[in-house]
């Protein structure tokens, strides 16, 4: 038995990944990637770049991809809890337009891999997060592009409860819905 277990979604290539914990008195110790027991699971990635940002409470970053270059993430949190998605934008895929969410904390320690070829945002469930990601291309701006987080047609069940507010960034709030972004 490896040090992870892959949890397979409704969404094929899309992963939640669960590391085993080693732990006792003194603390913990886990490993977050090894690229031989990912391949053997189906995910074939190797990664060029890791991220890190720190959101407070109600925050909502996304939904982000690359037009070119596309990237695949392998996420997870550090510290405090987020609800991350990932929604298949592949244009051939019988799920595309679909998406899938998971609750990411540093207690769960739990990870999503998203494929290339997806959207990703996330929001922030408790009053900080610092979220981590490695991809498996480089951040490109000149082809950076984004859909709505709450387009009708994708239809995320956001966890937002009745005293949340959203808090997004100027650009995020503009992001047009997904209809939109095909037309264009």
């Amino acid at each position: 038995m490896g040090n992870f277990n892959f949890i397979k979604t409704e969404i094929d290539g899309m992963f939640i990944v669960e590391p085993t914990v080693f732990g006792d008195d003194r603390g913990y110790f886990l490993e977050t990637y090894h690229y031989d027991e990912f391949k053997k699971s189906g995910i074939d990635a190797v990664f060029v770049q890791d991220n890190q940002s720190k959101s407070k409470r109600g925050v909502l970053r996304g939904l982000h991809f690359q037009t070119k270059r596309s990237q695949g993430k392998l996420v997870r949190v550090i510290k405090g809890e987020v609800f991350d998605v990932g929604v298949d934008l592949r244009k051939n895929s019988s799920t595309f337009g679909k998406w899938v969410g998971a609750v990411l904390s540093d207690e769960n320690k739990r990870q999503l891999y998203i494929p290339a070829g997806f959207a990703h945002g996330f929001l922030v469930l408790s009053d900080e997060a610092e979220f981590v990601y490695k991809c498996t291309d480089f951040y490109d701006p000149q082809n950076e592009g984004g859909i709505i987080y709450n387009d009708p047609d994708i239809n995320i069940n956001w966890p937002i409860s009745g005293n949340m507010e959203v808090l997004l960034s100027q650009k995020d709030s503009a992001l047009p819905s997904l209809k939109s972004f095909q037309n264009n």
